[in-house]
């Protein structure tokens, strides 16, 4: 799978998922980085097929609305340190995986990966 990883997520987060074998990327890897518009990002990830991981709710209404991003992770955590998001994301990524194996929109809690659509 493909993911972008957005700007309220920290950049060594493509760490845990290129170690699971994805081809992972941040906003910063974008041509304005973290300054990046949702537009674009929707863009992105219809253009290269790309799974969107944010904590931006933006997302998620855009995607029951119009079905933008392709596939989004809401990430519901609040406020995580960097050892914990990754090792948060480190134990959910196969659920996560199963999830978007089937369904367009999961979130994850700190516990859990919830399907939505």
């Amino acid at each position: 799978m493909k993911f972008l990883i957005d700007a309220h997520l920290p950049p060594s987060l493509r760490r845990v998922f290129q170690a699971a074998g994805h081809d992972a990327i941040h906003t910063v890897d974008l041509p304005d980085q973290n300054s990046s518009r949702d537009g674009i990002l929707n863009e992105v990830s219809i253009s290269e097929s790309r799974v969107v991981v944010t904590k931006d709710t933006d997302f998620y209404y855009s995607h029951l609305l119009h079905g933008r991003p392709w596939k989004l992770v809401l990430v519901r955590t609040g406020n995580l340190g960097l050892h914990a998001t990754r090792e948060m994301f480190e134990v959910q990524l196969p659920a996560i995986e199963a999830a978007l194996d089937t369904c367009t929109l999961v979130t994850l809690e700190q516990n859990q990966v919830s399907v939505v659509a």
